[in-house]
């Protein structure tokens, strides 16, 4: 979305307004019968996923599961304003969403819980003849990465990361043009300041949880985001083996003794995560990442940087751009972007704007799409709110719904990236051994295609 640009909707070409119409009328055909969802976790995540949900044609809210009475009643009150019948609602304990899994008649859970109930979430669903997308991560060990493939071949559902998204489509669109000639190196991580998100009690302080006992790369599906899909992972390539180290860990303890003084709990606990992890990671085609993780330092959202052949790319901050997005949404004050391609570049060794590249090879999916206004006049509710027009990336998701496939990322990319962490902390463990990365599509990603986005979304 943040690279959608109003002058691409009035530019659509005859090719792509007569793709529109068949896609619309691909959709027509479908829509007789609404699409049926429960939702489990609906706090700050969890509210933002119901609300873009709720914004969009065909689609029911039938069941929503917490077990946090104020984030339950608030999400019923939510499906009966949006006109909807009074959901079921079902919280009596920590297993309740079992009960969900096994009595709703659905077509997808969206799972927002902490990360632990990821995994037996998906499992249970697809036990149960449902679909099923996880926030991130979808597992966070390798024996959970396992189960939720296995459950997948036998059964025939599917759970993934589907509203994780795509990446960076026109970067994507450039790889493939062969403007960085052969991709070699990719760098960029979760490098995001989250010590007082860690320390508030009404936002994450689960996560204070997982960096007491565990120490690797504990969140690299945001990054894989964009990586996978520059390097063709599980689509022609796979990570082989990776190694990964951390450093000391003192933030959490300074962070907790300068905020709340000296002598509470936080400030003297010991953390097993290290402040800043950087961990590399090899392909079966030769190619490398570097992947930072580093949520208890002081700086601003982290960068990307592609190394090609013929030229490189570097964005200080990865997250946002600049180009108009979808209304109500913020801009970043920085460009698109630097890039350095060997002989086209004006200045020998130095970095030009890459505006211009970003111009000329934008993706054809992103000249077409045209974002669909919510049923609702409000903008966006929860964690990611904001915008006033259904996310694309929910409209994708309903859109594979209803075609009966998976969404954008399927269930061999979802646990490849999730399950990361686990082999992270098995390296840092043992002093950053080598560690073996699972071919979790037993063999199919050499010769699976290249994945691309179909032109239009609808």
């Amino acid at each position: 979305m943040s690279e959608l640009n109003r002058r691409d909707f009035l530019t659509l070409t005859a090719a792509g307004i007569a793709a529109a119409k068949a896609g619309l009328a691909e959709q027509t055909a479908r829509t007789g019968k609404p699409i049926r969802l429960g939702f489990i976790g609906i706090g700050g995540r969890g509210s933002y996923h119901l609300d873009c949900a709720l914004g969009v044609e065909g689609v029911e809210v039938v069941a929503v599961c917490d077990i946090d009475d104020k984030a339950l009643y608030r999400a019923k009150r939510w499906v009966e304003e949006a006109g909807q019948p009074t959901p079921r609602l079902y919280g009596d304990s920590k297993t309740a969403y079992k009960e969900l899994c096994e009595k709703e008649t659905l077509d997808c859970i969206i799972c927002c819980t902490p990360w632990e109930y990821h995994a037996p979430i998906c499992v249970a669903g697809m036990k149960n003849d449902k679909n099923v997308v996880s926030e991130v991560p979808i597992v966070i060990t390798l024996e959970e990465a396992w189960e939720v493939v296995e459950t997948h071949e036998k059964t025939g559902k599917w759970a993934t990361l589907g509203l994780e998204g795509y990446g960076n489509l026109t970067l994507m669109n450039m790889v493939r043009k062969g403007v960085f000639g052969e991709v070699l190196h990719v760098e960029n991580g979760y490098v995001h300041d989250l010590r007082t998100v860690q320390y508030s009690p009404t936002e994450e302080p689960w996560r204070l949880e997982h960096s007491a006992r565990r120490n690797g790369n504990q969140y690299p599906d945001h990054p894989m985001q964009r990586i996978l899909r520059l390097l063709d992972i599980n689509h022609g390539d796979r990570f082989d083996y990776l190694v990964s180290m951390s450093t000391k860990a003192v933030m959490l303890n300074r962070f907790a003794a300068l905020k709340y003084g000296d002598g509470t709990p936080n400030a003297t606990r010991k953390f097993a995560q290290g402040d800043v992890n950087v961990t590399l990671l090899h392909t079966a085609g030769g190619k490398m990442v570097t992947l930072n993780f580093d949520t208890d330092t002081p700086h601003p959202r982290e960068f990307l940087r592609l190394q090609g052949t013929k030229g490189v790319y570097m964005n200080p901050n990865s997250v946002f751009n600049p180009a108009p997005q979808e209304p109500g949404q913020p801009r970043s004050p920085i460009s698109n972007g630097m890039i350095y391609i060997d002989g086209r570049t004006p200045q020998e060794d130095e970095w030009e704007s890459a505006d211009p590249y970003f111009e000329e090879y934008r993706h054809p999916f992103l000249k077409t799409f045209v974002p669909k206004p919510r049923k609702q006049a409000a903008a966006l509710r929860g964690h990611g709110g904001g915008g006033s027009t259904t996310p694309v990336h929910w409209e994708r998701l309903i859109a594979a719904l209803r075609a009966g496939r998976m969404p954008d990322w399927d269930v061999y990319d979802s646990v490849t990236s999730s399950a990361i962490s686990p082999l992270t902390e098995k390296s840092v463990a043992g002093g950053s051994i080598p560690v073996q990365c699972p071919d979790f599509t037993k063999g199919k990603w050499k010769t699976a295609k290249p994945f691309e986005i179909e032109v239009p979304v609808l």
